[in-house]
């Protein structure tokens, strides 16, 4: 089982691990949640949305300042 992970311009495809939430895969590229918008499957999901076989995760990076 696997889950394809775009952060960025980086495309992988990762093994996917039992109950795999996105706070946890956050935590394990070491990105914090309060900078990105996570989308499973094209939609915009939560922190404890679970993280499926086949599912396509984009990390978007929110750019904001003044």
């Amino acid at each position: 089982m696997q889950f394809t992970l775009i952060n960025g311009e980086k495309k992988e495809t990762k093994p996917l691990k039992k109950n795999l939430t996105i706070k946890k895969l956050l935590d394990e590229i070491e990105t914090p949640l309060e900078t990105v918008v996570v989308k499973k499957n094209g939609e915009i999901v939560i922190e404890e949305e679970i993280i499926q076989d086949e599912d396509i995760i984009e990390v978007i990076h929110i750019i904001y300042g003044g």
